[in-house]
């Protein structure tokens, strides 16, 4: 006789260790090139090779903390804070303009208080994708695809793109703040044709920017960016200085590279390149094959995030997912694009692995956000 006994389920949590396992790793691979690509000018500068590697070990120790929290504090209360964390990042920008702000390079982006320093970038970048997630999720599908709709969900990250554009001169970031935006917006809205036509609109004005560099002399510095990157030897000693030294980096590596700590670049020729320019080093020491790793590692994070979002418990969980997902894919994506001469040149970090302790925390507390949905999956499994 057939059995009828109809089998019991029993919700379980889920976690993505994968998730956790692959941040933990690139934090400690950046820890280590961080040392191997800084130490010789740390020694030379501050006569301590490690000084740079400290310095972000400390960070890295807070930013522990801070992915815990956020990863064990539920996500659904940081609804209640997105205004106030746009005060927050509106006010912190605007302290740059004060005698709090910080330069560093020529750059004038940090804010600081005695030997405690930030950059309100990075505040930025987490409240947009704070604020997006929650006026989609107040919207209905046919009002985010309105005019109205996506007016008022960009208007906010327009004005912060524009504000880190003209006031921190940090183009490379408002960039990312608008690409997470929108992405954002695109993935939550079913009409793709606008979207596509936009973009159809943004490569025609970025053909008609490089046909400018090309055939007008100017002395704006952006425009002499376009121009060097269609030919970095026509200004080897200045402006494309660091473009041809990433550049011989990237080439002499070949395909297993000169092996870790052996790069000839770092040694006073590519300026600051435990920065934005450590991929090249990478390169130059672990070859095509230590750079196709990361690559690896970074696509293998991003196709996380898809799978919590897919899989997340409500729409604000899964905008979140897709706010920190399009936060690394654009990152990673502009700064391999910068060290390879794909674009133009502007300061932009790789994630967990260039030097930034401001860079590292925020990052970490993104993780977090993403690992505290990925919590709150259930998984039901039969007893």
């Amino acid at each position: 006789m057939a059995s009828t006994k109809k089998k019991k389920f029993k919700d379980q949590n889920f976690f993505d260790y994968t998730l956790l396992f692959v941040v933990i790793f690139l934090i400690v691979f950046g820890l280590v090139m961080i040392y191997s690509t800084s130490s010789y000018e740390a020694a030379s500068d501050f006569n301590d090779s490690t000084l740079y590697l400290r310095r972000q070990l400390f960070a890295t120790i807070l930013g522990v903390f801070v992915m815990a929290a956020t990863t064990l504090i539920d996500y659904h209360l940081w609804e209640r804070f997105s205004l106030i964390g746009a005060v927050v990042a509106f006010v912190l920008v605007l302290l740059v303009l004060t005698p709090l702000g910080i330069e560093v390079n020529g750059a004038r982006r940090w804010v600081g208080i005695g030997p405690l320093s930030m950059q309100p970038a990075e505040v930025v970048k987490i409240e947009v994708i704070l604020f997006c997630a929650v006026l989609i999720t107040k919207m209905n599908k046919k009002r985010i695809s309105s005019i109205k709709g996506m007016f008022t969900i960009l208007m906010l990250p327009a004005i912060f793109a524009v504000m880190l554009w003209q006031i921190t001169n940090n183009l490379s970031s408002a960039i990312i703040v608008g690409g997470i935006a929108v992405v954002m917006l695109f993935v939550a809205d079913s009409d793709y044709l606008k979207y596509i036509l936009a973009l159809l609109a943004v490569i025609a004005v970025a053909a008609l920017v490089v046909y400018v560099a090309t055939h007008w002399e100017s002395g704006s510095f952006r425009l002499k960016r376009v121009k060097v990157w269609l030919d970095p030897e026509s200004d080897p000693s200045d402006t494309g200085f660091q473009t041809l030294q990433a550049l011989y980096a990237i080439g002499s590596g070949g395909i297993f590279g000169k092996g870790l700590g052996n790069s000839m670049q770092k040694l006073g020729f590519l300026p600051e390149a435990q920065n934005d320019m450590i991929f090249s080093i990478i390169c130059e020491e672990l070859g095509l094959f230590g750079a196709l790793a990361v690559i690896l590692l970074f696509l293998l994070l991003i196709w996380r995030c898809m799978v919590i979002a897919n899989n997340s418990p409500d729409l604000f969980g899964a905008m979140l997912v897709v706010g920190v997902m399009a936060h690394f894919a654009i990152q990673v994506i502009l700064n391999i694009a910068v060290v390879t001469n794909t674009m133009p040149n502007t300061g932009i970090s790789l994630p967990f692995i260039s030097y930034g302790g401001t860079s590292e925390m925020f990052l970490m507390a993104e993780i977090g956000l993403v690992l505290n949905v990925s919590r709150q999956i259930r998984l039901r499994d039969a007893m």
